[in-house]
């Protein structure tokens, strides 16, 4: 059973300790505002897309889900950090165990995703027409995809021993979720191979749910997409689950243990 007490002081604890990294959270959002920025007004010159009045219009969803995406996963490095330095331990010492501590980094990574995205989102209406009616579907979507991106973070980070290594794989993560999802281009026009990558990449139905939720032209049907965050979604969770353990019994690098003493042979003679 997971613990409230025990989810509540982890999710302070990961919020607390991520405002008081703010030059982590300005970097989170000097990157999408980038793109938009210097990226997108670059592209509105040479780039078209059927259905969006420009280059800027079209990737602004995309753009608010990578803010989502980058601060959630990246905010799953605490995890890493105390599994390190020997937190993590003792937090799996109480007796709310595994589901409080994963449920409690879960609930913090989607905060911080979903703040990140709302600084984005709240300037929509400097780069598309946007309506009232749009706020309540856009926060919603922008909830679940830093959801989702909080629990590939956990999943990446789960069975990793040291920042280094978390800093190394979540880049070669990140990216492909990032360039195979329809965020920054169509993925209609894409060779078959990426377009089957991108059907499997969850990404992918966040951020089709976001030009759902601002009424943008979209790939697949809002039911495939919420059906696609739950299952990926649920599917993290359960194999983080699985794998997160300080001491790696699953994965069999933890400490050695020590073999029963052979018995004692006694003396002839």
């Amino acid at each position: 059973m997971i613990a409230p007490v025990a989810v509540r002081a982890i999710v302070a604890r990961d919020l607390s300790r991520a405002f008081r990294q703010k030059s982590r959270l300005l970097g989170g959002l000097a990157r999408p505002f980038m793109w938009l920025l210097l990226v997108g007004t670059g592209y509105n010159s040479i780039a078209r897309v059927e259905g969006a009045a420009s280059y800027q219009a079209f990737v602004f969803p995309g753009v608010v889900v990578m803010a989502a995406l980058f601060g959630g996963m990246l905010t799953a490095i605490a995890t890493v950090y105390d599994r390190e330095f020997g937190m993590l331990r003792l937090m799996l010492a109480s007796p709310a165990g595994v589901p409080a501590v994963l449920t409690g980094r879960a609930i913090a990574a989607t905060a911080i995703g979903a703040i990140q995205g709302a600084a984005v989102l709240v300037f929509a209406p400097l780069v598309m027409p946007t309506s009232a009616a749009q706020i309540a579907p856009a926060a919603g979507a922008l909830i679940l995809a830093a959801l989702t991106s909080a629990l590939l973070g956990l999943l990446v980070a789960a069975p990793l021993r040291s920042v280094e290594n978390f800093a190394g794989v979540v880049n070669i993560v990140l990216f492909p979720l990032l360039f195979l999802s329809g965020a920054l281009y169509p993925i209609e026009n894409l060779p078959v191979v990426l377009r089957v990558a991108a059907s499997l990449n969850p990404v992918t139905y966040a951020v089709d749910l976001m030009r759902h939720a601002l009424q943008q032209p979209a790939e697949f049907g809002v039911g495939r997409s919420l059906l696609a965050l739950a299952v990926a979604g649920v599917a993290a969770f359960t194999v983080t689950a699985l794998v997160f353990d300080p001491e790696s019994r699953f994965t069999g690098t933890g400490p050695a243990r020590r073999s029963p003493p052979a018995p004692a042979v006694p003396r002839q003679g």
